[in-house]
């Protein structure tokens, strides 16, 4: 091919491909392929679950599984046949058959249909120096979703997907590489899906037949092919399992689903408590307010500034006192400072904490405190070090944490001049000479409320009581950069649970990978005060849930540049719907509280703000959903129409939970928009009208309304509107419900204390259905160990009427 523009031609080294199959043999559940010089296993875990793994040399190297929080020994025997004949060997569960060609070692699946999907493509499995790949084919109308944090729209085919968490300042839809490396998709075709888990923490790549059409590749600069096969055939059942092998959320506090208002920076106390003051006198709702790094002495961590916050205890006292709760920023880099009488530096330092080169010479790089050095958190006792500082904050009342800076970002020059990104050395040695082998996983199969119970226990106490692999291993910053947000939000985590037992924490993290919801919330980072950033918002946390991490959000208003009060307005009813909803905006920026913008926009804000909070008992059961199945919280509309073709591009629906569906205004001046109403009952939330899908409409919106759609059958749980989540006892619980036959279950406890996980809790199942012309709906007894304060229960069938009763905890049928 002609060269252009100047570039010179360069040569990729060849790959080498596998070789025959020359002997079959099995292990319990793993069954042995050796290919001459080169070695691959399969290992049934499930019957819709495979690993697969592939060493080019025939030797696979002792396995760090990070994100695993199941271990291949961990997870019930699965029943499986293996037949063997001249050509194949075949392996059969009762969900799918995996056919391996004796030629090439070429792998495919089938589900019991014998569609075939996961198929290995040509060039199959191939190796050369430095990486190692595999390919496989892309079936006619397979589209393909998740891959962690990404720009752009919802679907990725013909895409290249890095894995390397970045600082993506002023990312945009072309952006690659971003603050989330999470390897994991799922490719949806109708009546068939399936997920890939990449199980490498080096630097790794999907090429999703962007390279070549009809094929999409992993590509990963760790030494072997490790990955996981998930069978659905939906989304739903992908999720679920993906879930139990990298682990689920915990159950956040509840106030933790208000709003939280924040900014770089509120300043002074000063600020902070008129802050305070104009959103209870303006009876706007808001549980909590972020601290960003000028709260420091300096920017140096776990510290206070003296002259501008001289008593953060009496000040994290009084806005408890008037509800809110306070959550602090912390960063990674610690201030390099010798002889400074700096706590933090003098302890990592004597204790030979920070990470250093491979010559031995400590590292440091430029942040915010200027010259700064970094913990190795991969390190148990650079972690456990790390959790107990975070008992000077907790001492004095805040109630969470937020990580950032911790890709980690860092420059080779002060902030100040203009320097270029760097980080660690790739030969830097972490994690010292041993290294954690895995994970202790979730609870093993079994009802719902055994499993929630089990998984949640696990989870909330850290996983601290597992018996831990120990591995003599040499572990570089190649093998863990990716993991560091990651293992920094998990030792944070530790931390709050330890020093706020009695307490559910918040906390929030920029970077992570796979399985970071174990430990923490993620927001999307530095967005922009742009419409193309409110429209990229939804793909983006749609993506991020159906990558396991359900407790996502991004930045209301912009956090870079200004927004103008339709763009806000038109933010805050899309923020509504997200799992986290926070606003936040950059210094040097105009103020983005919802009064800033005149009595218009803030009567749009503070009409969404309360209707978030009525919602709350319909979101936090959503919560307690993605707690114990690892469903999203908010969802695109394949998640629940995978059979539907128009739901595959479909990125600016959103669907919060299964029963409410949102089409927001993501463009200047817009009033009108289309909007996909997939087969079923639909319902206009403001009018009441109803439509009968599958069906395109045009949706009226003006600036005070976001479309907004109800199944029919659908049981909303609402309350009253509250300042902040713990005002006052519910005392008042209406369940709306809109005609046709559903079941749900409402989750409810203290929202506070870890009482639940001994089975502290309700747990209610309500029905709808027609009998007879009648609409019936009936509330079951409740499960579970915790009361409600006394309260009345108003059940509405909208559009027909109402009817209440006392709540006492047991049966009742209603008849409409």
């Amino acid at each position: 091919m002609p060269q252009y523009f100047g570039k010179l031609p360069t040569t990729n080294q060849p790959w080498t491909t596998v070789s025959n199959v020359k002997a079959v043999t099995s292990d319990n559940n793993i069954i042995n392929f050796d290919c001459g010089d080169s070695r691959l296993t399969i290992s049934v875990l499930a019957a819709n679950l495979l690993r697969v793994r592939f060493a080019p040399t025939g030797e696979f190297i002792p396995r760090r599984s990070w994100a695993v929080a199941l271990d291949d020994a961990e997870w019930a025997t699965t029943p499986f046949t293996v037949q063997e004949n001249e050509a194949t060997v075949e392996i059969e569960t009762a969900q799918i058959r995996v056919c391996v060609q004796r030629e090439k070692c070429r792998i495919a699946c089938f589900d019991k249909a014998n569609r075939p999907f996961a198929q290995d493509a040509e060039m199959g499995i191939g190796w050369r120096m430095g990486a190692v790949a595999g390919w496989k084919e892309i079936a006619a109308d397979e589209h393909f979703y998740g891959f962690g944090e990404r720009t752009g729209f919802l679907d990725k085919l013909s895409e290249v997907k890095t894995n390397w968490t970045t600082d993506a300042l002023d990312y945009d839809a072309l952006t690659d590489e971003m603050y989330q490396a999470i390897p994991f998709f799922m490719a949806l075709r109708p009546e068939l899906g399936y997920g890939i888990f990449f199980n490498t923490s080096f630097w790794s790549q999907f090429d999703i037949g962007a390279e070549q059409p009809g094929i999409w590749k992993m590509e990963t600069r760790g030494g072997e092919l490790d990955y996981y096969i998930i069978y659905g055939p939906e989304p739903s059942q992908i999720l679920e399992t993906y879930t139990q092998l990298t682990g689920r959320m915990s159950l956040p506090p509840k106030w933790a689903l208000g709003y939280h208002q924040c900014r770089w920076s509120y300043e002074s106390e000063t600020v902070v408590r008129e802050l305070a003051q104009e959103f209870r006198q303006r009876r706007i709702p808001c549980d909590v307010i972020h601290l960003d790094i000028d709260y420091m002495r300096g920017y140096r961590v776990f510290t206070w500034s003296p002259q501008r916050f001289p008593n953060p205890a009496k000040l994290i006292s009084d806005l408890a006192q008037d509800g809110f709760k306070t959550v602090t920023i912390i960063d990674p880099g610690v201030k390099y400072e010798p002889e400074g009488n700096y706590h933090v530096f003098d302890q990592g330092l004597e204790n030979d904490y920070f990470v250093r080169k491979a010559d031995g010479e400590l590292f440091h790089g430029y942040v915010w405190p200027d010259k700064a050095v970094f913990p190795d958190f991969l390190r148990p006792d650079v972690s456990n070090w790390w959790a107990d500082l975070h008992k000077s904050l907790t001492d004095v009342g805040v109630a969470g944490i937020w990580n950032d800076m911790n890709e980690p970002a860092i420059n080779d020059r002060p902030f100040g001049d203009d320097g270029e990104k760097i980080w660690f050395p790739l030969d830097a040695p972490q994690g010292g000479e041993e290294a954690r082998g895995k994970g202790q996983g979730a609870g093993a199969a079994g009802g719902e409320e055994e499993n929630f119970q089990l998984k949640i226990q696990n989870d909330a106490r850290g996983l601290a009581n597992a018996a831990l692999t120990k591995l003599r291993i040499d572990v570089t910053h190649t093998e863990v950069h990716n993991l560091y947000g990651l293992m920094m939000a998990k030792a944070c985590y530790e931390g709050l649970q330890r020093h706020r037992s009695s307490q559910r924490s918040f906390v929030l993290t920029r970077s992570g990978y796979a399985g970071v919801q174990r430990w923490s919330s993620v927001w999307m980072g530095d967005n922009q005060s742009l419409w193309e950033h409110l429209e990229m918002s939804l793909p983006m946390l749609c993506n991020m849930g159906l990558s396991g991490v359900g407790f996502v959000g991004c930045d209301i208003g912009g956090f870079a540049g200004n927004a103008t009060g339709e763009l806000f307005a038109r933010w805050m009813q899309v923020g509504m719907l997200y799992p986290l909803m926070r606003a936040h905006s950059a210094m040097s920026t105009a103020r983005h509280e919802p009064w800033v913008f005149g009595d218009r926009v803030e009567n749009i804000c503070r009409e969404y703000i309360n209707l978030r909070y009525q919602l709350l008992p319909y979101i936090y059961s959503l919560f307690w959903e993605a707690a114990t199945t690892g469903a999203p919280i908010l969802r695109p509309l394949l998640y629940h129409f995978p059979n539907d073709l128009k739901t595959y591009s479909l990125y600016d629906q959103v669907l919060l939970g299964a029963s409410l569906m949102a089409a927001p205004i993501y463009r200047p001046g817009v009033e009108h928009r289309s909007v996909y109403l997939p087969a079923g009952t639909w319902y206009d939330w403001w009018s009441g009208d109803r439509y009968q899908g599958p069906i395109h409409i045009l949706a009226h919106a003006p600036l005070e309304r976001m479309p907004l759609y109800v199944r029919g059958g659908a049981i909303v749980p609402m309350q009253p509107v509250r300042q902040y989540v713990d005002q006052a006892p519910l005392d008042e619980i209406r369940l709306r419900i809109w005609p046709g036959n559903n079941e749900y279950q409402l989750f409810e406890d203290d929202g506070q204390t870890n009482e639940y996980l001994d089975k502290k809790f309700s747990l209610a199942t309500i029905s709808v259905f027609t009998e007879s012309n009648q609409t019936v709906v009936e509330i079951g007894a409740r499960m579970g160990e915790w009361t409600p304060p006394p309260r009345e229960v108003i059940v509405e069938l909208v559009g027909v009427g109402e009817q209440r009763f006392q709540d006492d905890g047991k049966q009742h049928t209603l008849q409409f």
